[in-house]
């Protein structure tokens, strides 16, 4: 590897780890907001809030907030998928410790495949499924269901993997004549809504004092920090070295679980979230090794 291939895999690295650390915080904004405020109220005011600032992001790249594009098929699925993956991601970090929530999370790449090979043909080999089965074992391991250590609520962390992993997929569906920022405005102004009808359904919203407006204006600032700096380190160094560093959003969720929530993570929570973030790394390492051998290094480089 040259040098200048060091720097760039180095820097993507740093803003992926930067990336997954805003994104900890966020979760850890939100699931304090929730104590005093509804799941709703949260929701429409962090999408109003990350609305405004995608959109004046996107004007400063003089791209048009509103394009016709929004109204296409991969959008619209897009945008439920957005939905819920958002609502049911606040309902577990709120109802479940947030560690365990975030290692359930860390499933999302592995149904992400699936859902590209069921949806875009993508060739999976027996190694890789293997591999998502071993994932989801994982997953079963934090959940325990039929065991005394059962967590009902869990289940709104494995909803919101389904979510994610949609709102990835129809993601790589986009018309690409839509930037990041545009897809962001989008992503957010879809929750305003949400939380309203939520917010209507669960009454009166709490009175917005000086502490829950910064929980949720903190969330708004680390959430596009996070978007931001995920974008720039996907866009800088290899995928194959800079994608593993997505599971240090484990480890951090771990330590803010622990010392602001006062957190205990069990064994078989870890044990799972290990083979979670073996699992998805093994994968990352095999589709490396498959678009390796199947395309030329020109090739390589335009698909970093």
């Amino acid at each position: 590897m040259n040098s200048g291939g060091f720097l760039n895999n180095t820097k993507g690295s740093f803003f992926m780890v930067a990336s997954m650390a805003a994104f900890s915080v966020e979760d850890m904004l939100i699931k304090a907001a929730a104590e005093t405020a509804s799941i709703g109220q949260i929701l429409a005011l962090f999408g109003l809030g990350g609305m405004l600032v995608f959109i004046l992001l996107t004007r400063l790249k003089g791209g048009r907030v509103f394009h016709p594009a929004i109204f296409s098929p991969p959008l619209l699925m897009r945008a439920v998928c957005e939905v819920i993956g958002r609502f049911s991601f606040a309902l577990a970090i709120t109802l479940t410790p947030l560690s365990s929530a975030s290692a359930i999370l860390q499933a999302t790449p592995l149904i992400a495949m699936v859902g590209a090979a069921l949806f875009f043909g993508e060739q999976i080999g027996f190694k890789r499924w293997l591999a998502v089965v071993i994932g989801f074992v994982g997953v079963l391991m934090i959940i325990r269901p039929g065991f005394a250590g059962f967590e009902a609520n869990s289940i709104f962390a494995v909803v919101a993997t389904l979510g994610f992993a949609g709102r990835d997929l129809a993601t790589r569906a986009a018309p690409p004549v839509l930037s990041n920022t545009q897809l962001g405005v989008y992503g957010f102004f879809v929750l305003i809504p949400t939380g309203l009808v939520i917010m209507a359904y669960q009454g009166e919203p709490a009175q917005l004092n000086l502490m829950l407006a910064a929980q949720i204006t903190g969330a708004i600032v680390f959430g596009v920090v996070a978007y931001n700096a995920l974008t720039i380190a996907m866009r800088t160094g290899d995928v194959s070295v800079v994608s593993p560093f997505r599971y240090s959003r484990l480890l951090f969720a771990l330590i803010l679980g622990i010392l602001i929530f006062g957190e205990s993570p069990d064994l078989p929570t870890l044990a799972g979230g290990l083979l979670i973030v073996l699992s998805g790394g093994y994968i990352l390492i095999q589709t490396r090794r498959k678009v390796a051998v199947s395309h030329t290094p020109e090739e390589l480089s335009d698909l970093v």
